[in-house]
């Protein structure tokens, strides 16, 4: 409870602020690519291939990435990620003004932006809890934060700002989300160096790889945590892809009108990630997480059904409301009982079963909307998230959340070092969770 009084560091200031600025560009490029892409073709499957192409990283790199990212400093590789990604956006801005963009060119660029978010994303979540000495309530209130800014400026600033710069020129938008990768990289690199762990032996990196990924599936929650975003990057995947040709053909929304029904999901997803440590503490993180996969589901199933912008825009909100919550919730759980030497395998592998997912999400809702309809992808989202949340209930209750927690705090010797100190790498066992939760 002592911790819960405690400031954030001052370090913690600056990645945030790096964050924001660079949610703000990502949220500008999130309404303006799929936009982009419309003006190119309007075949859903070719649509569906430049949304997979950005989470093919994770399908083929992902648990080495991890590997590196434990083996690297995590905040050099930050900044190193968004100047490339900055470096690389100027590629099909160049192409928008010359006129010879192409749908390859667009998925070319969504696999290689998808390469530098592998390694900043891990790195990101690696040094996080190291920042913060681990502390299970600091990280709670740390992942809120950077959550609620990310919604705010990816979902409220972005989206419009998108619509309105593609409005202007088809190459306004990339070059907006390239500076705040600029602005993103400058930041981190203000930021505090943390001590590495120190390995006792090398090991290759494909032997400590396959370490951190059975550390995930050899422990039931840590498992649990990492199947709920899993399957529901396949439904959310699947609505994402035709969310654009929905929202036209069917709601009868135009280009500004996309923008403001992505900001009403980031409206619900700033409510419920500002709601997160309360429904915790309410209902039991367990409890609380199930209780957010239900609501995304059921909201997925009003937009199936929902007969106008008004109603589609506000099942939006309560899905992006769960969502919010469950992204504040989940992580910061994994950060308090993960091993410090272990952290970045372990959340690049839940990382990369996730976006794995993904591109059968992509390429499921484009088949189904190229063979039955428009809504079909919703529909089939919706019983996916529904049918999630019924298996995965049990593997992340309360009582195992509660275990977990207790065994964090409890463990020492070199498989769980003092905070912000240095740790040795031996053998990996399996988590202190998984003999005494079954």
């Amino acid at each position: 409870m002592t911790s819960d009084a405690r400031k954030l560091p001052t370090g913690f200031g600056r990645l945030w602020t790096a964050q924001t600025v660079s949610s703000l560009g990502d949220g500008v490029s999130h309404a303006a690519l799929p936009l982009l892409a419309l003006t190119l073709t309007r075949d859903p499957m070719a649509l569906a291939v430049v949304t997979a192409a950005g989470t093919l990283p994770w399908l083929l790199f992902g648990v080495l990435g991890g590997a590196l990212v434990d083996r690297w400093d995590r905040r050099r590789t930050m900044w190193v990620a968004d100047t490339a990604r900055a470096v690389l956006l100027a590629f099909p801005a160049t192409a928008a003004v010359l006129d010879v963009l192409s749908i390859p060119l667009l998925a070319a660029v969504a696999f290689l932006l998808g390469v530098g978010g592998l390694f900043f994303d891990t790195a990101a979540t690696a040094y996080l809890p190291d920042l913060l000495r681990r502390d299970p309530a600091l990280l709670e209130r740390a992942n809120s934060r950077l959550r609620g800014t990310q919604i705010a400026a990816s979902g409220f600033a972005g989206p419009p700002a998108g619509s309105a710069l593609l409005a202007l020129g088809r190459a306004l938008p990339l070059l907006a989300d390239a500076v705040s990768f600029m602005l993103s990289a400058l930041l981190v690199r203000t930021l505090p160096a943390m001590p590495r762990p120190e390995p006792e032996a090398r090991e290759s990196l494909l032997r400590q790889a396959r370490a951190g990924a059975s550390y995930v599936f050899r422990d039931r929650l840590l498992l649990g945590l990492a199947l709920r975003p899993a399957i529901g990057n396949v439904a959310f995947l699947a609505v994402e892809t035709v969310l654009a040709l929905f929202a036209h053909d069917r709601l009868g929304i135009d280009t500004y009108g996309f923008g403001l029904l992505l900001t009403a999901e980031a409206t619900g997803g700033l409510l419920g990630a500002g709601i997160a440590s309360q429904l915790g503490r309410r209902l039991g993180t367990g409890t609380a997480l199930t209780c957010t996969a239900a609501v995304e589901g059921l909201a997925i199933l009003g937009l199936a059904a929902a007969p106008n912008p008004y109603v589609a825009g506000l099942a939006l909100a309560v899905c992006g409301a769960g969502m919010g919550a469950t992204m504040v919730l989940g992580p910061s759980l994994r950060q308090a009982i993960v091993p410090a030497h272990l952290m970045g395998r372990v959340a690049s592998t839940s990382r990369m079963l996730a976006m794995c997912a993904a591109p059968f999400g992509a390429l499921l809702g484009g088949w189904l909307a190229t063979a039955y309809d428009v809504r079909t992808p919703l529909y089939a989202a919706a019983v996916l998230l529904l049918t999630m949340t019924a298996v995965t209930a049990s593997m992340t209750g309360n009582r195992r959340v509660e275990a977990a927690l207790r065994a964090a705090a409890l463990a020492d010797g070199p498989d769980r070092p003092e905070p912000g100190g240095p740790v040795r790498e031996g053998s990996v066992q399996a988590p202190a969770t998984s003999s005494s939760l079954g």
